[in-house]
């Protein structure tokens, strides 16, 4: 394996805010592996909300932990260079990663913590590794906390055995053609559950195809109260979207039932609160992904067996990456963005 070059091609911002236009490219030292790390050339990284949040200021004055910044955590490539102490791979090895608060995904080449690296087979593409660790693992962790323990811990292999005695039996997915939801649809119905999905019209068809049971579309008076065409009401909810009070999720839950929500605000973290205080049994959760290495390669095993897909919305070259920048702030995108460090963007 040869030794990287001693610059790369990164983007990077020095300054809250900015949006895409905050991005700048620069020229800048290949950064060296510490210890437990390990240094990637970049195949493909993938972008998620958090990332642009972080540039917002939404975490401040926690991250970035130092300016200037090359942001996104999501990545896939291959080694090229072990930190000390690393002895579970080899350069040349094909991997996914997770480099999260760090960054340096938006870069020809990236450090990441060799203990949320894990081996991609050449049945996982690039792109589909990328795409996997924080949207899809948001979503497995999603399930789990609403109940749902049939994904084998969700390490080794195997699936979902079938709805728990127990457990949730019916989950409604919000935003379910977005970059966490077309997982969790997925992930559930590998459970066993019965899936009922909110998405946009255009999406109807793809989020039917990923298997829900029942696709809403959440712009008709239906699809805003979260109303199942059959009646069904939800024993868990993995919501992906924003901005939906409590007040609508009440009418729709069975007795028992249990709301995780991948985007809580203050209102959000009060009502948890005080429905743990008062023991009610309708609960809203807050999630926040910690991400574990036996999740990502029981992921990775799924997707290579075909029993999860990746949806990409759509590829950028390293050159475009404000353009997918742009594109994740608007929110509309069908499963995920990706950035490709080589050759012509779609």
């Amino acid at each position: 394996m040869a030794a990287p070059k001693k610059t790369m091609r990164a983007l990077r911002y020095d300054k809250y805010g900015g949006g895409a236009e905050g991005l700048k490219h620069v020229e800048v030292p290949v950064p060296s592996p510490s210890k437990g790390e390990v240094l990637l050339k970049l195949e493909a990284a993938s972008i998620n909300p958090i990332d642009w949040k972080i540039q917002k200021g939404m975490v401040r004055p926690f991250l970035p932990r130092k300016f200037p910044f090359i942001p996104v955590g999501d990545m896939s490539g291959e080694v090229v260079e072990l930190g000390s102490g690393v002895t579970d791979f080899k350069p040349g090895d094909k991997v996914i990663s997770i480099s999260f608060p760090n960054g340096g995904g938006l870069a020809e080449y990236a450090v990441a913590p060799a203990s949320l690296t894990v081996a991609r087979p050449p049945e996982v593409s690039a792109a589909e590794g990328a795409s996997l660790p924080t949207a899809a693992s948001t979503a497995l962790q999603q399930l789990k906390a609403a109940g749902v323990s049939s994904f084998d811990g969700g390490s080794g292999s195997g699936s979902g055995s079938g709805a728990d005695s127990d457990g949730p039996k019916n989950v409604l997915v919000t935003a379910a053609s977005g970059g966490v939801g077309h997982y969790a649809v997925q992930l559930a119905k590998l459970a066993g559950l019965r899936v009922t999905a909110t998405c946009g019209a255009r999406n109807l068809g793809l989020v039917a195809g990923l298997g829900a049971d029942e696709v809403l579309d959440y712009k008709t008076p239906e699809g805003a109260r979260l109303l199942s065409p059959s009646g069904t009401r939800y024993d868990a909810v993995a919501h992906c979207a924003t901005g939906t009070p409590w007040s609508v999720f009440a009418p729709v839950l069975a007795d028992r039932a249990t709301v995780v929500d991948v985007t809580p605000g203050v209102a959000a973290a009060a009502k948890s609160f005080l429905q743990k205080v008062t023991f009610s049994r309708k609960r809203l959760v807050p999630l926040v992904l910690i991400p574990k290495k036996e999740e990502m390669e029981w992921l990775v095993e799924m997707t290579r067996q075909g029993k999860l897909r990746t949806v990409v919305d759509s590829r950028y070259s390293l050159s475009r990456a404000q353009e997918v920048w742009a594109k994740s702030i608007d929110g509309h995108a069908t499963g995920k963005i990706v950035v490709e460090m080589g050759g012509a963007a779609e």
